[in-house]
């Protein structure tokens, strides 16, 4: 078997320097930084589980080991100051032992309320209860003002700045901490007292005083892998939204931006217009998507089944001739965009001529038209003959 102070010799010294719970806190640093930008790993759902316990946690963390280095004493571990006395072996009742009654060495539960407040005011650390708690608020606090400094930078609140800067801090934060740490008598550091809970949590679960004490135990240990492995559940595999996809027109401004807005109406034959396509993918998987570009020449009749002469009349968009002129593919990821520039040349002379953008996220049929996709989009164009 091997040695477990081998295993501790063989991290760098650095790592080696720092308290046990601060190098944690670095390697889980390391590790959140992996999980957001390696290649692989950044796709897969562990990129949320590591990232939310990060951000929900450790900063705050390691900004409640900078300011309090001291270990701190329990209030379940005040002295009780009617047992300072010597007089532990009697019957000892609200008022003090039955062998001192009526002794001026009585204690009275005032002279207890005081000793007790003035041993917790004396504490110069906080317990381990206290830094969990502080860890947490503290955490919701800082990533907030981090970004909200980010925001008036010019980097902004993007994904990478905001990693480099949580990362930084925390990293500047554990340093202080240590060194804080580090200055504070051995006595009095504190330190998570993990082998005292692995030998407890052992004890407890292998060696119960009584068969119910460790069933209950087990029962326990259950309720909270359940309890885990729900939440991490809901994290990390989150009810799909609707699933839809969209195709739409723009078209590139002076500054080079892209607006919806300024489109083409008038185009002589033989000449071409540019626009820019655009496809968003809702859909919840990757998807391959083919874009039909048609023209049409329509004509408005009324629709002959309104029989009640009440009602307004309702006309009836019939397409009497339809040209193909393009044909794009393309490949998105779920949440992805694509927009793409190009150039059409109608060939259908005469006003009111529709341009149609058909989307089609899986195949295409023969002769695609409108009434084959949900996803379309048209724009009017007057085409006039040379």
């Amino acid at each position: 078997m091997v040695d477990r102070r081998s295993l501790w010799l063989l991290l760098p010294a650095p790592l080696r320097a720092l308290p046990a719970d601060l190098a944690a806190v670095v390697i889980a640093t390391l590790a959140v930084n992996v999980s957001v930008f390696a290649p692989v790993v950044r796709e897969t759902p562990l990129r949320v589980f590591v990232g939310l316990v990060f951000v929900l946690f450790v900063p705050g963390y390691v900004f409640v080991a900078a300011l309090f280095p001291e270990a701190g004493e329990s209030p379940a571990g005040v002295v009780d100051p009617k047992k300072t006395d010597g007089t532990d072996d009697g019957t000892t009742g609200e008022w003090g032992s039955e062998s001192t009654w009526g002794d001026d060495r009585s204690t009275t539960s005032e002279e207890t309320s005081s000793f007790v407040a003035g041993e917790m005011d004396s504490r110069e650390g906080i317990d381990g209860i206290e830094r969990v708690a502080l860890s947490f608020g503290l955490s919701i606090a800082i990533v907030p003002l981090i970004g909200l400094a980010l925001n008036f930078t010019p980097w902004g609140i993007r994904l990478v700045p905001i990693m480099i800067a949580t990362t930084g801090f925390t990293l500047l934060a554990a340093a202080i901490a240590t060194i804080r740490r580090w200055q504070v008598p051995p006595e009095d550091r504190f330190s998570v007292p993990y082998r005292e809970w692995y030998e407890t949590g052992r004890s407890e679960m292998f060696e119960p005083e009584s068969r119910a004490d460790g069933l209950l135990n087990v029962l326990l240990v259950l309720s909270i892998l359940l309890a885990v492995g729900s939440v991490t559940f809901a994290v990390v595999v989150p009810p799909q939204g609707e699933q839809f996809s969209a195709v739409y027109i723009l078209t590139e401004d002076d500054d080079g931006d892209l607006v919806a807005d300024g489109y083409p109406t008038a185009v002589e034959s033989g000449d071409s217009a540019e626009i820019v396509v655009g496809v968003d993918n809702n859909e919840h998987r990757t998807v391959e998507y083919t874009v039909v570009v048609v023209e049409q020449d329509v004509e408005i009749v009324p629709n002959e089944t309104a029989t009640d002469s009440s009602d307004p009349p309702v006309n009836e968009t019939v397409v009497t001739e339809q040209n193909e002129l393009d044909r794009f593919e393309t490949r998105l990821e779920h949440n992805e965009s694509w927009h793409h520039s190009h150039e059409f040349e109608p060939t259908i002379t005469g006003d009111d001529t529709r341009i149609v953008w058909l989307l089609f996220p899986e195949d295409v049929p023969e002769e695609p038209s409108m009434d084959d996709t949900e996803y379309t989009v048209h724009l009017w164009v007057d085409v006039e003959e040379t």
